[in-house]
């Protein structure tokens, strides 16, 4: 019997979709499973990515063995440039091989090509320090997905990683079942499982019936058809392709990680297109309407993705008109609906028909539902359970199949990011709670875990800004030029220069009254002011706009 303890600490994907991170130690040494991000929410103003919080790492990145990633999609390796960045490049990094492509990628294109990236195959036994891990295939809605086995001398977890069980998946290579309940007859001591749609019964559909949707839709347009869907969805792509080719119709890839993950795909033989079907983004207008296939980004309604630049007008190639039909193969994440239904309004608005989930059968879902669920647990039949990637709901979902299972209720463990769960010889239990949160990338920079700026730019957002200069003697104190007054983002409708001459007023007299009382110093002297300025533009417009007074000396 061993003594050691194992430490599962996830720093993302509990209690939120997206960002997935988890921390496996065991005999002081450590593997990291998966390095996500997720994309930022409305009131995250100007933020470009939300990573997991990731300090913990920090002081013991010599301990690291190897990030493992489950598989290519953002929420799973797209932090894993900035995480290398902070904790160094000579961290191995293992996965599949359409994984490490995409990994490659990414990588280069922030300039970090030291990094040691390891294809690994379903099967094969790698050694990490006290781990031995095995990747397990599972069908997800991206090639190369896996699940992760980590085998310590106390017993194997397993994180499941994104899954469903189709057993028609277009590559034709279901999860291998077989392994799964080997891993059941053997004694699985640990289930991180995908808990996504832990609040959808039944089975989820197959991903190759959605390609005969595609071309029944496909054959009633006319126009132009646009198709969006996730840029890593490369079996969807696939079946794009496929109903165009049916029809006749040339395809052409707009939104730059479209492209790039198309031409991975194709390099390792996960997407095959007819040769001279693809064409240009500058050939599109070169072909009939009726003849014509682009597959776009943006099927979450990014800010800055092709499809939503389209609906707003503001695309340099492509340039949407009435007659053409937009197909959104793609469900929202949870919180993107806002964003979505922005963009398909602005598609009606522009003309366009639009097509989604509800309208037509054009989208399967890449995790599974209750009972794909239920059969992972019987399957592994595992002795904790550890319910991982979704809201709080969907763990307390999770957790309740568990026990109806037959997993007594005290070995589930319903987490959140930054609760290590500790296992030893005489059992399992919640350990002391770790940092973890949210780290916001701005441009190419990580900012603080807590940003002011973005409380700064929620306040500007809101109420606007005044931005007050004056210019006071050096000798005496008092105004010596009227006060200059600059804003922005505050609306004062017909009454704007009354106000501003009110505004200058009460500029001089806080600077009369700060004279009469010998008040001389600068930061005082901006305090004053602020605090005048502030409670009289309350006063008027029942608004808190960011007041920055500025005094100069004559």
């Amino acid at each position: 019997m061993t003594n050691g303890t194992l430490r599962i600490l996830p720093l993302g994907g509990l209690g939120e979709i997206g960002k997935n991170m988890t921390v496996i130690e065991y005999d002081e040494r450590i593997v990291v499973v998966d390095t996500g991000l997720r994309f930022p929410t409305a009131e995250m103003v100007g933020i470009d990515l939300v990573l997991p919080d990731f300090s913990y790492l920090k002081e013991r990145a010599d301990d690291i063995e190897a990030i493992v990633i489950t598989h290519g999609h953002e929420d799973h390796i797209g932090a894993l440039p900035f995480v290398l960045r902070q904790l160094g490049q000579d961290i191995p990094v293992l996965g599949r091989k359409l994984t490490m492509a995409m990994a490659r990628s990414k990588l280069d294109e922030h300039k970090l090509r030291d990094v040691e990236l390891e294809d690994v195959e379903p099967g094969e036994k790698i050694e990490l320090g006290p781990f031995d891990l095995e990747l397990i295939h599972m069908t997800h809605s991206i090639p190369d997905a896996c699940g992760v086995a980590l085998t310590t001398d106390l017993g194997t977890i397993f994180i499941s990683g994104d899954y469903k069980f189709d057993q028609t998946p277009v590559d034709g290579r279901p999860a291998d079942v077989a392994r799964l309940a080997e891993l059941g007859r053997n004694g699985l001591l640990l289930l991180c499982g995908d808990s996504t749609n832990a609040d959808r019964p039944g089975w989820s559909p197959s991903e190759s019936g959605v390609g005969p949707q595609l071309q029944q839709v496909f054959s009633r347009c006319e126009g132009r058809i646009v198709v969006t869907s996730f840029a890593s969805n490369i079996h969807r792509v696939q079946q794009v392709v496929d109903a165009a080719a049916a029809l006749n119709r040339k395809v052409a890839l707009i939104g730059r990680s479209m492209r790039k993950n198309v031409n991975i795909g194709r390099s390792l033989g996960h997407i095959k297109v007819p040769e001279g079907m693809l064409i240009g983004p500058r050939e599109i207008e070169d072909f009939p309407d009726s003849k014509v296939v682009i597959i776009s980004t943006g099927s979450q309604g990014e800010p800055l993705s092709a499809l939503r630049r389209m609906a707003h007008r503001d695309h340099p190639q492509v340039e949407l008109r009435k007659g053409d039909t937009v197909v959104f193969s793609a469900t929202p994440i949870p919180g993107n609906e806002r964003a979505v239904n922005e963009t398909v309004d602005r598609l009606y608005q522009i003309g366009c028909d639009v097509i989604t989930t509800r309208d037509a059968p054009i989208h399967a879902s890449g995790h599974g539902y209750v009972e794909e669920m239920k059969l992972m647990l019987n399957l592994v039949k595992p002795k904790y359970v550890m319910p991982f990637h979704g809201d709080y709901k969907r763990i307390k979902l999770h957790g309740d199949l568990a026990v109806a299972v037959g997993i007594p209720a005290e070995n589930v463990f319903a987490g959140s990011n930054g609760l290590p769960l500790e296992i030893d010889a005489k059992g399992a239990r919640f350990g002391k709670q770790e940092q973890a949160g949210m780290v916001f990338v701005d441009g190419v920079d990580i900012g603080d875990v807590a940003d002011v700026a973005l409380r700064d730019r929620k306040m500007l957002s809101a109420d606007g800004i005044f931005v007050v200069v004056a210019t006071i003697s050096e000798q005496d104190g008092h105004s010596v030029a009227d006060p200059e007054v600059i804003f922005r983002g505050v609306p004062f409708r017909d009454e704007a220069d009354r106000l501003l001459d009110q505004i200058r007023d009460t500029v001089e007299a806080s600077l009369e009254r700060a004279a009469k009382e010998e008040v001389r110093e600068i930061d005082l002297l901006q305090e004053i002011l602020h605090d005048d300025l502030a409670t009289f533009v309350y006063d008027k417009l029942k608004r808190r706009p960011m007041v920055l007074p500025v005094v100069i000396e004559v």
